[in-house]
């Protein structure tokens, strides 16, 4: 969505901005050599690149595919079926103009970077080429990693960056959210000189957006009418090729719920709280696991193997009829060992990723709550504790007030009295909200006696 302090073009001029990051570049050592040099989005991505890179010049991105695994990566991913609209109103008319389109999925791998032959070659040099990782944790602050970390429309220009080998370039970058879930799934970026950064760009970048977004719900209620109208398979006959169906990714929520919610080609399904452990734990193994794991992960006294053996079963079954009639491949665990057919998306596992990226306004808006509330699985309880450990200290060690107020409105946060008292030293001393922290804190203090 387009937010002012990030994607809009800044008040002071272009050269103006330049001049203001070399000067943060030079300062960067100094106690407000950021504070006092950049705007405030550029600050905070700097913040979390500092993170990952102490010197600007050790962020080089990385190259995470390659040939056939890139290709069968990209040609799996939800994005490739919008990269027609993406090309129509992005690509085409850019030609010959000295800007680059580049798409990326939801960890700021480039998947598709078109546009400009001349561009093209010079962006090579950077490595700005398709299979490479632009995350702030790769590359710290560019337009495709810093809107991704912050979930907002965002441009950089020139030395903004964080790293110097990108300050001849500019770029404007706007995420991409599933219709139907809202979970992050990709960015969309234009990258060249000054004209990647003018207001028209920002403007084109989100309706392009848009307009996928859209498309991609379109495609999708396409694919359910042709579900539907198709004929069933005359029983004795071969069973026909299934192929996933690459418009959405199968998911499992389990924060903050009971009973927890699978997706399975777009259609929710609840689980009881023991098929919510095993699926979890299944997604979380891609390799498999054996019954005698799954019984000593699942339950907190020692139990049968046949126990383990006659919830998978029905487990199947459940899976299994959820997906009658539906053109997706089913969920359904194989055995031998037990494992799934394909990726499942966990939501826990999608905060734990933000959090380690710094992207924390993403995590804490995907928060819901502790993992699998009711479960006193070992391993849930494991994960349980992980995710919420993590949460914490990254609010308390690197968090900004936002995020931290926004952390303490969640159960974990009501009675930390650290996470309170760190609130109350980041915001300004004349902030109206010190005044709620400071009630939060002497209801703390009440409440313990």
């Amino acid at each position: 969505m387009h937010n002012q302090d990030y994607g809009d073009p800044p008040q002071r001029t272009a050269d103006a901005l330049q001049r203001d990051a070399f000067r943060a570049h030079e300062n960067l050592g100094s106690a407000d050599g950021l504070t006092r040099w950049l705007r405030p989005p550029v600050r905070e991505s700097w913040q979390r690149s500092l993170r990952h890179h102490a010197d600007p010049d050790e962020a080089v991105p990385q190259l995470v595919f390659t040939g056939s695994e890139l290709a069968e990566y990209r040609t799996s991913h939800p994005l490739a079926a919008v990269m027609p609209v993406i090309r129509r109103l992005l690509v085409r008319p850019g030609t010959d103009t000295g800007l680059l389109v580049a798409v990326g999925d939801e960890l700021g791998r480039l998947l598709w970077v078109e546009g400009d032959d001349d561009a093209r070659r010079l962006a090579e040099r950077m490595l700005f080429i398709p299979g490479t990782d632009w995350s702030e944790r790769s590359i710290g602050t560019s337009a495709p990693g810093t809107a991704l970390a912050s979930g907002q429309s965002v441009q950089i220009i020139g030395a903004e960056h964080f790293s110097r080998q990108v300050h001849s370039w500019s770029c404007t970058a706007v995420p991409v959210h599933d219709p139907d879930t809202g979970t992050l799934i990709g960015v969309v970026d234009i990258t060249g000189r000054d004209e990647a950064v003018a207001a028209h760009t920002l403007a084109l970048v989100e309706a392009t957006v848009a307009a996928a977004e859209s498309q991609l719900k379109v495609e999708r209620l396409q694919e359910a009418g042709r579900s539907r109208r198709r004929r069933p398979r005359v029983v004795g006959s071969a069973p026909r090729p299934q192929r996933r169906n690459l418009l959405r990714q199968d998911s499992l929520q389990i924060l903050g719920r009971d009973p927890a919610v699978v997706n399975v080609g777009g259609r929710p399904a609840t689980l009881s709280t023991r098929h919510a452990e095993l699926l979890t734990l299944l997604a979380l193994h891609p390799a498999g696991l054996t019954a005698d794991e799954l019984s000593v992960m699942v339950y907190p006294e020692s139990t049968s193997v046949s126990t383990v053996r006659a919830e998978m079963l029905r487990l199947r079954n459940l899976l299994g009829k959820h997906s009658q009639g539906s053109p997706e491949p089913p969920l359904v665990p194989q055995s031998r060992p037990y494992r799934l057919p394909h990726e499942v998306v966990i939501d826990a596992k999608q905060v734990l990723g933000y959090l380690e990226n710094g992207a924390y306004r993403l995590a804490l808006g995907l928060y819901r709550g502790p993992v699998l509330p009711r479960s006193d699985a070992p391993a849930i309880t494991a994960l349980r504790s992980e995710v919420s450990m993590v949460l914490r200290e990254a609010m308390l060690s690197d968090a900004g007030p936002d995020s931290l107020l926004e952390y303490l409105a969640l159960p974990e946060g009501r009675d930390d009295v650290e996470a309170w008292s760190r609130a109350l030293r980041l915001l300004p001393e004349r902030s109206p909200r010190k005044a709620s922290i400071m009630a939060g804190l002497q209801r703390i203090e009440a409440e313990l006696g």
